[in-house]
């Protein structure tokens, strides 16, 4: 099988794992093209792609970028802040006139969560959802199984614990989806007010405390907090959630296990993870930045082929 399952890419949850797998595959074959000297390839040269992004982002709105650059595609880049939205355009009209400059792929971060899926179904282009508000953040969650992968050889049967604002996070719930199909076990560890309702409908293990979610796991995936999110306060201080959650190499020395450590970005050093940390030989975080853009990379040319 040599084809993805679908036409757009919206969401872990609409993916199989053979198009997990084809995707894997494909990003091999990228990686090696941007570790050698000329990395580009002329695999996408006759297609225009629209980067529109509805809220903030700087490395995942680069990694594409950069993907969709080094397969030669044309490039438009939107941001909705110089833009008719704030003249009250809807998002429809706003893609339609894109469109209609023939643009052949649009990758989409939007604040409302399935905006992506919206689009999918209102407009003829492949769609990628580069984030729709708290609901799937998929391209970051296959960069992170993949990056496992790569590290371990497999991801089935790895115990992988993601820690911090689960309910706000997007990150989260496409991880949850990616690992449990490709056969990981998973556990998510935080406040309980920063846990989502529905959490015993995904299956997972939760801890509170976070000693036993470390000594539990071979993989800790470390997610920022989002106030930007928050309308209440749902713990008492920053310095308090870093004093029961942060972790620091004392922590990590301290266990009975080594266990490597991921983020996606940004990192509020200090915070959750300190520099220690981040710098460490336990962590993957430049190995996810890397594999980010061999993946993307894959993404795009496959839902190319489907045009």
């Amino acid at each position: 099988m040599n084809k993805l399952s679908v036409n757009h890419l919206l969401g872990i949850k609409y993916l199989n794992r053979n198009d997990i797998q084809l995707i894997f595959n494909t990003a091999d074959n990228f990686k090696k093209i941007i570790n050698q000297p000329i990395k580009k390839v002329p695999s996408l040269r006759d297609i225009t792609i629209a980067n529109l992004f509805f809220e903030n982002s700087t490395r995942t709105k680069l990694s594409f970028e950069i993907a969709e650059k080094r397969l030669s595609a044309d490039v438009i880049n939107f941001s909705s802040g110089a833009s008719s939205v704030k003249k009250g355009e809807t998002l429809l009209d706003t893609v339609n006139n894109i469109l209609a400059m023939k643009v052949d792929m649009v990758v989409m971060r939007h604040p409302n969560p399935g905006a992506s899926v919206f689009l999918s179904q209102n407009i003829n282009a492949n769609i990628v959802n580069a984030g729709d508000g708290t609901h799937e953040h998929p391209t970051q969650a296959l960069l992170d199984s993949y990056s496992i992968k790569e590290k371990y050889g497999n991801v089935e049967s790895k115990k992988v614990v993601i820690i911090g604002d689960i309910l706000h996070s997007r990150v989260a719930l496409s991880n949850i989806y990616c690992l449990k199909m490709l056969g990981a076990q998973v556990a998510v560890c935080g406040p309980l007010t920063l846990m989502p309702k529905y959490l015993n409908d995904l299956g997972i293990k939760y801890f509170s405390n976070i000693n036993e979610a470390l000594n539990w796991c071979e993989i800790a995936n470390i997610l920022r907090i989002q106030l930007e999110r928050q309308d209440v306060n749902l713990f008492p201080s920053l310095r308090e959630y870093s004093n029961v959650y942060g972790i620091d190499l004392d922590l990590l020395n301290s266990l009975s296990n080594e266990i490597t450590i991921m983020h996606p970005g940004p990192i509020n050093r200090g915070v959750e993870l300190s520099s220690d940390v981040a710098d460490s030989d336990h962590s993957l975080i430049l190995d996810q930045v890397e594999n980010g853009v061999a993946i993307r990379m894959a993404v795009l040319y496959l839902l190319s082929n489907k045009n």
